[in-house]
């Protein structure tokens, strides 16, 4: 029997007074803000995961609990069946495993730091996955796997526009070799063309590299371009799941109808192809 490369099992994240790790269901009767409530969802080998809905729902922090930026209240979070702790607990090849491409690629980059001073502190945190070979080399590779010029190397994040620091956003994010791409709005910020642009890029790198990626966006217009299964979520739980031709084509719940009917009106000013 196959086992899925992530699972999510029963998660529940609240934020408030309390510290995180005391927090539970209880955590309603004491003020605080429950922001995931019992989330479940895979993700297989190869495979794009949309988890849609709108600002508020909870999706950007599930999201931050799989790479383990925020530590749940309680359920699992499953990488090959095994259980990820924090992020501090994680093995080395579990931190690699699962990487995360910001919503604001400006702010996640150094605007200071050269793009190769960028890539090559990626792979000294990593050191497992850097290139035993000449690294410039590799650089350039890896630059032109995410259709960026050689040239970029030399370059400052603040010198790049906004799809350009995405590219590079995921090039940091691939230079370690990762399994799982966790993908929090990595296009909302860049106009219709430029988004057009990086999901194609995603799906070709999904394909080369036989990556799996949990696509996070609150836009299911954008979700439907590049998800094989699409999980909705509304107020820290999901409302509806399944084949992303079976949600679009016939969604079962009020919600998700709202958001393909303002994706239809969206449609109709969509330069996309």
């Amino acid at each position: 029997m196959s086992v899925d490369l992530l699972e999510v099992r029963d998660l529940r994240v609240s934020f408030g007074r309390r510290a995180a790790w005391f927090r539970s269901r209880s955590a309603r009767r004491s003020g605080d803000f429950v922001a995931v409530d019992g989330v479940s969802l895979t993700v297989a080998p190869d495979e794009i995961v949309g988890v849609v809905g709108e600002s508020g729902s909870g999706k950007t922090t599930v999201a931050r609990a799989i790479v383990g930026l925020v530590r749940p209240d309680s359920g699992a979070v499953l990488l090959d069946g095994v259980p990820l702790g924090p992020v501090g607990r994680r093995t080395t090849a579990q931190q690699r495993a699962a990487q995360m491409v910001f919503q604001d690629p400006r702010s996640s980059l150094s605007p200071r730091m050269t793009v190769a001073a960028i890539i090559d502190e990626a792979w000294r945190t990593h050191p497992s996955s850097a290139p035993s070979g000449d690294r410039t080399a590799a650089l350039h590779r890896l630059l032109d796997d995410v259709g960026l010029d050689a040239s970029v190397a030399g370059q400052r994040a603040a010198e790049l526009s906004g799809g350009q620091c995405q590219r590079v956003s995921i090039a940091r994010a691939l230079a370690v070799r990762p399994r799982l791409l966790v993908c929090d709005e990595a296009v909302s910020g860049l106009d219709v063309s430029v988004q057009a642009q990086i999901l194609r890029l995603l799906v070709d790198l999904r394909e080369r590299h036989h990556l799996a990626m949990l696509f996070i966006s609150h836009d299911l217009g954008v979700v439907h371009q590049i998800a094989d299964r699409i999980a909705v979520m509304r107020q820290g739980v999901v409302v509806e799941e399944g084949q992303a031709t079976d949600v679009l084509g016939a969604p079962r719940h009020e919600y998700t109808r709202s958001l393909l009917d303002a994706a239809l009106e969206l449609s109709g000013t969509d330069s996309r192809e």
